[in-house]
């Protein structure tokens, strides 16, 4: 694609970007009545199952940026999507919750604190593996990528010990926090789509699974080539308009989670897609062949940095529960924005003296 010109090229990026967003939406809601119906979030496996589901489109630009050798698309676009995703949060809080109560006060569960653990756990790895050394690899695996995908495992496990009992009042959850369990929105699209079969839900899902990969992998290429047209670096529009792109659906379904009073579930999605992305890492060496967090460059290791820190603030939400809004927000939702804001302007500034 790098010889179409850019206005093309923007075109087919913006297109791409359209079919993620309607078809993550249909994949979002077939997943939702697929939870219900064949009771897939109540064990391990489904949880791995929903993690997948929700991030094709970053599993597409992955699968396609390491197939092509362009680790640094790949890099970006997992590390600054998990930054970027974080900060959907905030929008959430602003656009979807009513009343005066901010949205980590509604949702405040300790089985979200655990989620962030388990995303600045494997965080905290990245930063790790990029220090080893690059020949350690061993069956096209290495250490770090492992490691990262043993604790996301650990992570979904305690979440899911979390919610059937935990050795609190109120199974964790806070007093005057959001009153229906988590989940059940999932149960109202399963109960507003009873006139469709399970079969044919499942065929829907299928198809929006396929145009969500296909998209991703227009978009990365398309994305790739506008990078070099415009003199961005790849882990910059990775970590940026990449980033942003393929977080659409989570901002969808997320309003619409919060809108029916599903503020756990919102924080749920956002978290345990954050701590899957790095996942991909591993995903990433297996297809190239290559260790990818040994070659991270000093933008990805401040991208890790930056989302450790914005995966903290909405943790000491969820605990402290911060009662009032300002300007619209919770204000660990105005911190994150900022520290999001500052973040992005020194990421332009480590990319330029790297």
């Amino acid at each position: 694609m790098e010889s179409f010109p850019l206005v093309l090229l923007m075109l087919i990026f913006v297109a791409a970007a359209a079919v993620i967003w309607f078809a993550g939406i249909q994949l979002s809601r077939q997943t939702d009545v697929l939870d219900v119906r064949l009771h897939l979030g109540s064990a391990l496996g489904g949880l791995i199952l929903l993690a997948v589901a929700t991030n094709l489109p970053e599993l597409a630009i992955t699968f396609s940026a390491a197939a092509s050798g362009n680790i640094g698309v790949a890099v970006g676009n997992i590390l600054g999507g998990i930054a970027i995703q974080t900060v959907v949060l905030v929008v959430l809080d602003v656009f979807g919750t009513k009343g005066k109560k901010p949205l980590s006060y509604q949702a405040a569960s300790l089985t979200l604190v655990i989620e962030a653990i388990t995303v600045i756990g494997v965080l905290g790895v990245v930063i790790a593996g990029s220090q080893m050394p690059a020949g350690l690899v061993a069956f096209r695996l290495t250490p770090a990528a492992v490691l990262i995908a043993l604790i996301w495992l650990l992570g979904l496990f305690l979440v899911q010990r979390s919610q059937k009992s935990l050795p609190w009042h109120g199974q964790g959850h806070a007093p005057a926090s959001q009153d229906k369990p988590q989940g059940h929105s999932k149960t109202a699209s399963a109960g507003g789509a009873k006139s469709s079969g399970t079969g044919r839900s499942l065929l829907i899902f299928l198809v929006a699974a396929a145009a969500t990969l296909g998209a991703g992998v227009v978009l990365e290429r398309s994305g790739d080539a506008i990078a070099g047209h415009i003199g961005l670096s790849g882990v910059l529009f990775g970590a940026t308009f990449l980033a942003l792109a393929t977080s659409l659906p989570e901002i969808s379904t997320g309003l619409a989670s919060v809108k029916q009073g599903d503020y756990r579930l919102a924080f749920s999605d956002i978290f345990g897609g954050n701590a899957f992305l790095p996942v991909l890492f591993l995903a990433a060496v297996l297809i190239s062949g290559k260790p990818v967090l040994p070659q991270a460059h000093a933008t990805d290791i401040y991208l890790t940095a930056l989302g450790i820190l914005l995966t903290l603030v909405y943790m000491l939400g969820l605990i402290f529960r911060p009662a009032h809004k300002i300007l619209g927000m919770g204000v660990d939702s105005l911190v994150v924005l900022v520290l999001y804001l500052i973040g992005l302007a020194g990421l332009f500034a480590v990319a330029s003296t790297g």
